[in-house]
């Protein structure tokens, strides 16, 4: 069973807040009187719901593709290669 599909509630919570977050941002945005340190704060509260998001599903993709004993060195190496591809996009 993948680490997803084993976290997948947990995880759908945590996707629906940042869907939850980002219409707030877009109905804020679209009153004329809107407060900018309002909308500055919940795009510091997305961005920070997103990279726990991605926090815990990297730990699960670790743990279970490169920390498994029964994957092969060459299988772990291009996961390796995988995840390091996903970080720097990802901190770009």
């Amino acid at each position: 069973m993948s680490h997803t599909s084993k976290d997948k509630k947990q995880l759908l919570t945590r996707v629906r807040r940042i869907k939850g977050q980002a219409s707030a941002i877009e109905s804020a945005l679209e009153k004329d009187d809107a407060d900018c340190s309002s909308i500055l704060q919940q795009i510091a509260a997305i961005r920070g719901a997103v990279n726990g998001l991605m926090f815990h599903v990297m730990e699960g993709h670790i743990r279970e593709h490169l920390g498994s004993e029964d994957v092969s060195a060459r299988q772990r190496q291009d996961d390796l290669e995988e995840v390091l591809g996903v970080l720097r996009s990802y901190l770009k």
